[in-house]
């Protein structure tokens, strides 16, 4: 995955050398998940193709889209500010992953999907 600046420009500015050397990816510096932590997750979840995750409160779409390519599984990346929401789907449509990713507003409290839905669900940083 090629950096991706905080406008989603694709910018390799300080803020994005900053998140790489801390976090060990740039998906735009709205997480605190290491990659150790996204890989961890993907293990615990056990994650794999044709599985489908629930990414609650995704923010600019980390780890969830991480999750999704490194994987193979299909995500629902699901939050509420626009402005996270459409860094995600920049990102999604970069990565080439619209065919397994999806991008939706959604509430996390109330969610509007069934509990069956999803094989796993994720809410990497955030605060209940």
């Amino acid at each position: 995955n090629e950096p991706l600046g905080k406008d989603g420009s694709g910018d390799d500015g300080v803020l994005a050398q900053i998140e790489r050397a801390v976090f060990g990816v740039n998906y735009g510096g709205t997480a605190y998940t290491t990659i150790g932590q996204a890989d961890l997750i993907a293990e615990r979840l056990e994650l794999g193709a044709n599985q489908l995750l629930l990414d609650v409160g995704t923010g600019s779409g980390w780890p969830g889209i991480y999750l999704a390519a490194s994987t193979g599984c299909r995500a629902v990346l699901a939050d509420m500010p626009a402005e996270g929401l459409q860094r995600a789907l920049d990102r999604v449509r970069r990565d080439g992953l619209s065919d397994r990713v999806a991008v939706v507003a959604a509430n996390g409290q109330n969610p509007p999907f069934r509990p069956e839905s999803f094989e796993a669900i994720s809410h990497a940083d955030v605060l209940c």
